[in-house]
């Protein structure tokens, strides 16, 4: 996969066709190409059956430029970089920045395609092809132009993996309201297609990423955490938030809880005072000064049940 940087500093994740394809490609226009050539020369033969030998090899020249030669520049100019073997190959040939080709980029490749590719059958844009790091030829490298794949094989995209399980409410504490949302969609975009990146590259982008949502948050990444992790965690915890405030239970957002009527309660009753019981008459004295209770008294000094039989 090749990072390509445009003007507006936009990083583009291109991915640079393989030789056997290119070459099947240009297998295949050729073909058409060839083909084109032999029926217009048939009919050019058939019809200047009666001009001198030097006029029919100038027609036969001028054939073979237009039709071998400005046929491809043609059709690379008005389709931007498809032609038909290119359309069957899922091919597209573009500008180093990834945008379209316009004639002189065609112009460039069409010229020096023919002595790399016409006239040596191939040899030296195979050659440069393998030498490239991009696997360009020649005249890609002249022109600043790149053929790159438009069929990628389908790969699940879209698919956030969660954040481990230990770091599970970890970053509850975090202030994300300084994280910009442009900053929080590259988030989402990494970690959809982390599992599609190189990992010497995706690693790179985590760290940078992560370092980015530290700076906003005003808390460092925790080391034990790898960003790739760090990253899906806060991911998490701003989500979490987000889908509170709309669907409520937050302590901030939320709604509270419905206050309980107050029932009055009644007064209690005051307490009335029990009639009091008849007090019981003291008992009566005897003869000798004493009553009945305190001469009822036991020879060892204890109290007496209370009844002294008459005398």
């Amino acid at each position: 996969m090749s990072e390509l940087v445009t003007g507006e500093a936009v990083a583009l994740e291109l991915r640079p066709a393989r030789l056997p394809s290119r070459a099947l490609a240009v297998l295949l226009d050729l073909v058409v190409a060839v083909a084109v050539y032999v029926a217009v020369t048939v009919a050019l033969v058939a019809s200047t059956s009666s001009l001198d030998d030097a006029a029919r090899t100038a027609l036969t020249i001028a054939t073979f430029v237009l039709v071998l030669v400005g046929g491809p520049i043609a059709v690379e100019t008005l389709s931007h970089g498809r032609s038909l073997g290119k359309m069957a190959c899922g091919l597209r040939v573009v500008r180093d920045d990834g945008g379209p080709i316009r004639f002189r980029h065609a112009l460039v490749r069409g010229l020096i395609g023919v002595i790399e590719i016409l006239m040596t059958f191939g040899v030296i844009a195979c050659v440069a092809s393998l030498v490239s790091a991009r696997g360009r030829r020649l005249g890609d490298v002249f022109a600043g132009t790149l053929v790159v794949r438009e069929r990628v094989p389908y790969a699940s995209a879209g698919f956030m993996p969660p954040p481990p399980p230990w770091l599970a409410g970890r970053f509850s504490g975090l202030d994300l309201s300084a994280v910009p949302n442009d900053l929080w969609l590259a988030v989402r975009q990494y970690l959809a297609r982390a599992a599609q990146l190189d990992p010497r590259v995706g690693w790179a982008m985590a760290e940078r990423l992560a370092t980015d949502v530290a700076s906003r948050t005003g808390a460092p990444v925790p080391r034990e955490v790898p960003p790739p992790a760090y990253l899906a965690a806060v991911l998490q915890e701003r989500q979490a938030r987000e889908a509170r405030k709309a669907f409520g239970g937050d302590s901030a957002g939320g709604t509270a809880a419905p206050a309980t009527a107050e029932v009055p309660v009644p007064p209690a009753p005051t307490a009335t005072a029990a009639p009091s019981a008849p007090a019981t008459p003291p008992p009566a004295p005897s003869s000798d000064g004493r009553s009945e209770v305190s001469r009822d008294v036991r020879p060892d000094g204890r109290p007496g049940t209370g009844f002294v039989p008459p005398a």
